[in-house]
């Protein structure tokens, strides 16, 4: 019978040392699972190519994008830990944690900015009849959620163009897709849509009116959101998201990555055509009024949003400080 050679206990020791040391190694390499909760469209186009090019990966996280048919579903599952960040316009934000939001769920001061994105494309769409805001005079309007979202620059846009709100009616249909929808279907008379639905509707004869920054001025629109608590305890993931998202736009905004970025797009949106692709380029990489470069959140574009809800939302509040709903603090860190 063979007798078993004895191993040295210092050696086992360092055996199982470099076996847990591998072990580590590996799992620090495995990039961190991030859930992140959007509306359909063209302005996801950073994360379509920071997952495409691999910029999130880079940074140590793998990404998952989930849609959302409305801000109160969003609101809701983002209060419930249900994903983690969400790409949703700031004025949601603001309105959940000053207690106004449209899902009864009551004000959630856990919820904060920590990344901008852009204005929010937004522009004013009307039915082929209507030629100008004087037309929309006792027409109904389509919004996403009555005292979020969009609804207040809907509100400013008519009030400076002559138009107060008891002149015109407005139903809560839900998000992009479903207003365009809605639309399309003569549900109701216009809308407010971002880059590419306002486009698809100017192909099938409906009449942009105005676009949004060029009646109220800077505009911050969509944000990375998220709760605070989870983003103390996932630092590190806020800070790769950031970091991914931005390489996203310089690459996007390098005009010798025209024919992939172009190609991402339409993998992800499938159902556009090369022409809309196109034309989608050219309004969300525009040099003054497409994304914002590196990610950053436009201040005087917040204060719009904080006035418009002093002056809109109920129950009043006077708003003022942007920092109540941005932590810089990660965005900083991510450009270091």
């Amino acid at each position: 019978m063979k007798t078993l050679r004895r191993v040295p206990c210092a050696r086992v020791a360092l055996l199982i040392a470099i076996a847990g040391f591998a072990g580590a190694l590996v799992n620090a390499q495995a990039p961190a699972e991030v859930t992140v909760n959007v509306f359909s469209g063209g302005f996801n186009w950073p994360s379509f190519v920071a997952r495409e090019k691999g910029f999130f990966e880079r940074n140590g996280i793998k990404v998952t994008l989930q849609e959302t048919p409305n801000s109160v579903a969003q609101m809701t599952g983002l209060s419930e830990g249900k994903f983690d960040i969400a790409i949703t316009a700031v004025d949601n934000i603001v309105a959940y944690v000053e207690g106004q939001g449209e899902a009864p769920i009551g004000p959630q001061p856990e919820f904060f900015a920590f990344m901008g994105s852009d204005s929010g494309f937004l522009s004013l769409v009307a039915a082929p009849e209507i030629k100008s805001f004087a037309d929309l005079k006792g027409r109904t309007l389509s919004v996403d959620a009555r005292t979020t979202g969009y609804a207040f620059v809907l509100f400013d846009m008519l009030r400076r163009n002559g138009l107060p709100e008891q002149s015109y009616r407005i139903e809560t249909v839900g998000g992009m897709t479903q207003r365009w929808e809605a639309l399309r279907e003569r549900k109701q008379d216009a809308t407010l849509l971002s880059t590419p639905f306002n486009i698809l509707a100017r192909e099938q004869k409906f009449n942009q009116l105005a676009q949004a920054v060029k009646v109220i001025g800077p505009y911050q629109g969509n944000v990375a959101a998220a709760r605070r608590s989870w983003a103390r305890a996932n630092r590190n993931r806020v800070i790769a998201f950031i970091r991914g998202y931005a390489e996203s736009i310089d690459w996007l905004y390098d005009k010798g990555n025209h024919d992939e970025a172009i190609r991402i797009l339409l993998k992800n949106l499938p159902q556009m055509s090369p022409e809309l692709a196109q034309q989608s380029y050219d309004e969300l990489l525009d040099s003054q009024a497409g994304f914002f470069r590196k990610g950053r959140v436009n201040l005087a574009g917040l204060r719009t949003v904080l006035a418009l809800r002093t002056r809109y939302a109920e129950p009043k509040k006077s708003l003022a400080d942007p920092m109540k709903y941005y932590d810089p603090s990660y965005y900083g860190a991510a450009m270091r």
